[in-house]
């Protein structure tokens, strides 16, 4: 079963990059976060995504940061997270009540049971993060919700994507979409393995396949439109009102005019595509006449004779008896005279 109705759904990730946009313009995190919204919703972008969590519930706080953090001297993984986890059950009741007055689909990434427990109550659609792929518990704590799941795989291996699969099915039926990611920020276009979406699709036929992505947004949005092409319906991206902030992830989020980029390259994917199943078309009709070819008087042929393999040839325009149909016409008698290059046709022969 399909999650989303619409084909591409296009979630933009602001994650916390609504701080920095908070910082830059002078006004609080709560409309920050609304002012992105607000350009998500007017670029064309289908829902919003955020990050739900309470540091201390998901690192160890003497844990080295290994994350890219703009050059800033952080030393753990703790102290980096904890400068956006401001944010609680009262804040995403807004951003959600605000969402749904504006028209678009709120949801955030839960990381603790607490964040899930919150956020079942004005959310329809959860998000698992790559970093839980293995997380058997917390998949299973949120799959018992029973709302659909998009489950992203960066970093994980067949095995685990099927373990993470078997134990949302365990304690629930809700629709699952498995969402290729590759767990580097950013990804550089080398490693995007856009083909791993084909193996998702050939791995489990009976789900619905996304693309959750981390490169940095190429001029012609190539990489979100292949990724599109080879089967992905469900389309996330970080998302920056600029991205030459030097905050968390600016530099690798899509912003409006990518957005723009994109859905345009849907549109003209959809164009071309057409119909899936080979026919001829309406504009092909003329020229399929005129192209192809008839069978054609090579001399001429008198009336009551028997005509001979000899006797034709094969000519345009193809408004005639088709060379396919030689068989009906070799051995057939004339029952006029024909001349040469004249185009035969059924009444010139004896049944």
């Amino acid at each position: 079963m399909k999650i989303f109705s619409k084909n591409p759904f296009l979630i933009a990730d602001i994650g916390f990059n609504f701080f920095d946009i908070a910082e830059r313009e002078g006004i609080s995190d709560i409309d920050a976060a609304k002012l992105m919204v607000d350009e998500a919703k007017s670029c064309g972008v289908d829902a919003v995504m955020f990050q739900s969590y309470k540091s201390e519930n998901v690192f160890s706080t003497n844990v080295p940061n290994y994350w890219e953090s703009s050059g800033e001297p952080i030393d753990s993984q703790f102290e980096l997270f904890k400068k956006f986890d401001r944010f609680g059950v009262d804040e995403f009741r807004k951003l959600s009540d605000y969402c749904e007055d504006v028209g678009i689909l709120f949801m955030s990434t839960p990381y603790d049971f607490e964040a899930a427990d919150y956020l079942d109550e004005f959310m329809s659609v959860f998000k698992i993060s790559s970093s839980d792929l293995t997380n058997i518990p917390f998949i299973k704590y949120v799959a018992g919700k029973n709302k659909p799941i998009l489950l992203s795989t960066g970093a994980s291996t067949l095995k685990e994507i099927k373990d993470a699969v078997k134990a949302i099915e365990d304690v629930s039926t809700v629709d699952i979409a498995i969402m290729h990611c590759v767990l580097s920020h950013p990804t550089a276009f080398e490693d995007a393995n856009l083909s791993m979406i084909k193996d998702l699709s050939s791995n489990f036929p009976d789900y619905e396949i996304g693309y959750s992505d981390h490169t940095i947004s190429d001029e012609n949005m190539v990489v979100l439109t292949t990724a599109y092409n080879y089967g992905a319906n469900i389309i996330e991206k970080h998302f920056t009102l600029d991205k030459s902030l030097p905050g968390y992830d600016h530099s690798y989020s899509m912003d409006s005019n990518d957005v723009g980029k994109f859905k345009s390259n849907i549109n003209f994917l959809s164009k071309i595509s057409g119909y899936k199943h080979k026919q001829p078309l309406i504009c092909e009709s003329s020229t399929r006449k005129e192209s192809r070819r008839s069978i054609v008087a090579k001399n001429d042929i008198e009336r009551g004779n028997v005509i001979l393999q000899s006797d034709i040839t094969f000519k345009r325009p193809g408004t005639g008896i088709s060379p396919a149909d030689v068989d009906d016409v070799v051995g057939k008698v004339a029952n006029v005279d024909i001349p040469k290059d004249a185009i035969i046709d059924y009444e010139m022969l004896n049944s």
